[in-house]
């Protein structure tokens, strides 16, 4: 065989070194550039796309045949991207110590459920949430559980069942649980809700449709019923899409024409925390609010300003 030729079977997906001999690949064409290492004994075709699934699956291959994607891996999988994506993290109850580069190996004292993603055996989302709680911070946490919900991963009280049942991460996960809502649509809005309920403002509702039964006007993201205050997050996208543009300059001025002020955060000012808090505080006052003023103590600028480390 050519040292330049890949055999079709090897193409697309992690292999052992000894699938590779007996399908003709020499240990010297393996150090070629047609191919590249993942891990001591596992290969891949060079022109392969570099993944995580795909390190995942590599990783698979040398570690315990019970071994399952797991804590933060499992969660970025699942479509809940939070945390660090290295190392890769796995779960197994096997006894024998595996050191496979790149890799966490945990050894579960208790069996997992096992469900399969895209060929890969993984833990449940669940499980993977409560998991990964000590290695989140409390935004973290919530955004994460908010987004397996969204995405039907998941439900509430299934997080709540394994946050009272596995024996790690119980207390950050049950904390994050009491900030758990249902009807949020996207990290950045997760954010935001807490940037304000962390900071004392009253809790707003979530994507509540404007309007009556004759006329829909909008479901913003956040809302104030009582203060008739509206606030909404506007990606990048809303910028870049020029229909999409032109849908929020509408839908906002019927907003307006009914009543409602519209505080709107784009991805620029959501990094000026404590300024966001004070605008959506001064609509309220505006609006007749008379509750307690924003607080920015440590453990809301921990958690928003990056000052000293996450709070539980």
């Amino acid at each position: 065989m050519s040292p330049t030729t890949v055999p079709t079977e090897l193409r697309g997906r992690p292999f052992l070194l000894q699938e590779a001999l007996q399908a003709g690949v020499s240990r010297r064409a393996l150090q070629s550039r047609h191919y590249r290492r993942l891990h001591r004994g596992v290969y891949v075709c060079a022109d392969a796309p570099f993944t995580v699934p795909l390190l995942a699956a590599g990783a698979l291959l040398v570690l315990p045949p019970d071994a399952l994607v797991s804590h933060l891996t499992a969660l970025q999988l699942l479509g809940a991207d939070v945390g660090p994506r290295w190392p890769l993290h796995f779960s197994t109850m096997h006894r024998r110590q595996v050191r496979v580069d790149g890799v966490t190996c945990h050894r579960s004292l208790q069996p997992l459920a096992r469900r399969e993603l895209d060929g890969l055996p993984i833990c449940t989302a669940q499980q993977a949430w409560v998991q990964s709680s000590l290695k989140l911070d409390l935004v973290e946490r919530v955004v994460a559980a908010e987004r397996l919900l969204h995405l039907g991963r998941t439900t509430l009280p299934a997080l709540w069942d394994n946050a009272q049942r596995l024996q790690h991460g119980v207390g950050p996960a049950r904390r994050a649980l009491l900030l758990v809502r249902e009807r949020a649509e996207s990290p950045r809005e997760t954010t935001l809700r807490l940037m304000l309920v962390l900071s004392g403002l009253p809790e707003p509702r979530l994507n509540v449709p404007l309007g009556d039964e004759h006329d829909f006007v909008a479901r913003p993201d956040l809302v104030y019923l009582d203060q008739h205050v509206a606030v909404e997050y506007d990606g990048e996208h809303h910028w870049r899409d020029r229909r999409q543009r032109e849908h929020d300059i509408h839908r906002r001025e019927a907003l307006e024409s009914g009543g409602w002020r519209v505080i709107v955060v784009t991805a620029q000012s959501i990094r000026r925390p404590r300024d966001v808090v004070e605008r959506v505080h001064r609509a309220l006052t505006a609006s007749g609010y008379r509750g307690p003023v924003p607080s920015f103590g440590p453990r809301w600028r921990s958690l928003f300003e990056g000052a000293g480390q996450p709070a539980a």
